[in-house]
């Protein structure tokens, strides 16, 4: 299993969203909180090319994107490959 990486905001349903994807899975991942950390925006921001919206998402070294993206990858069957 490659390393999931999502970062959040507290406030976010799609953030909750997404987590529940992964949960439901019953893969762990990384989640990096985004709330109150401006660094932390910056990195995410410059890690997804520039997007500041969240969820943003990693698998590995692949930016899978936002809730939608996760979602899109599991109903095309690709997310657990990706994810292996």
């Amino acid at each position: 299993m490659k390393q999931i990486v999502i970062y959040t905001k507290s406030w976010c349903p799609y953030c909750h969203s997404a987590k529940e994807l992964l949960r439901r899975k019953g893969w762990t991942f990384t989640e990096i909180d985004v709330t109150t950390d401006a660094e932390g925006q910056q990195e995410m921001s410059r890690l997804a090319g520039g997007r500041t919206s969240v969820p943003q998402i990693f698998i590995g070294d692949a930016h899978v994107g936002g809730c939608d993206d996760l979602y899109a990858l599991d109903r095309a069957g690709r997310l657990d490959a990706l994810a292996a």
